[in-house]
């Protein structure tokens, strides 16, 4: 039994060491970054797509890094952020509104079908109930209904002759 315990004890020790990444942005070829630490400063706003950390005003101020001279030995424009100028604009934020209205337009034409085809089952039941309801009626044989007492009534030629067109027009709009 202890070994159990200490096997849970150990899950727990491990568990905050698989953190997931908290931050998510597009780089300046449009690919997607994911990180547990905020993306430099020279991405835009626009291009983050997920944050979890201080807010843009902080960003720069948290990373103290990167306006940093660069080592000696190094040139000064391997360091510098790349010009974006001719390459588009990624668009990876609207790919995924794109992506969500296209899925609720598809739940939306999936709920409708459901409704449906069970709008279409129940019309098959009433047809199927009112075709045997019909036959019933039309066989000739003695039919019983319970009346507001609670007693047995025998129906007769004019409850018979309702019921039948009852019958028929519920055939004729759930039957096709």
């Amino acid at each position: 039994m202890k070994f159990v315990h200490w096997l849970v004890l150990g899950c727990v020790v491990v568990l905050p060491l698989s953190a997931s990444a908290q931050w998510q942005w597009l780089d300046k070829n449009g690919k997607k970054v994911f990180s547990d630490q905020a993306p430099p400063p020279d991405v835009p706003e626009k291009n983050i797509l997920r944050r979890v950390g201080p807010p843009p005003a902080a960003r720069s101020t948290a990373n103290p890094n990167v306006d940093a001279p660069p080592a000696e030995g190094t040139p000064a424009e391997a360091t510098a952020p790349a010009k974006t100028a001719g390459t588009p604009k990624p668009t990876g934020v609207d790919k995924e509104l794109e992506e969500k209205t296209k899925k609720a337009e598809a739940e939306a034409k999936a709920k409708e079908a459901a409704e449906a085809a069970k709008v279409a089952k129940a019309k098959a039941d009433n047809c199927a109930l009112a075709r045997q309801g019909k036959a019933t009626v039309d066989s000739g044989m003695r039919i019983a209904k319970v009346n507001s007492q609670g007693e047995r009534e025998i129906m007769d030629d004019a409850a018979r002759a309702a019921e039948q067109k009852r019958l028929q027009t519920v055939i004729n709009s759930d039957c096709k």
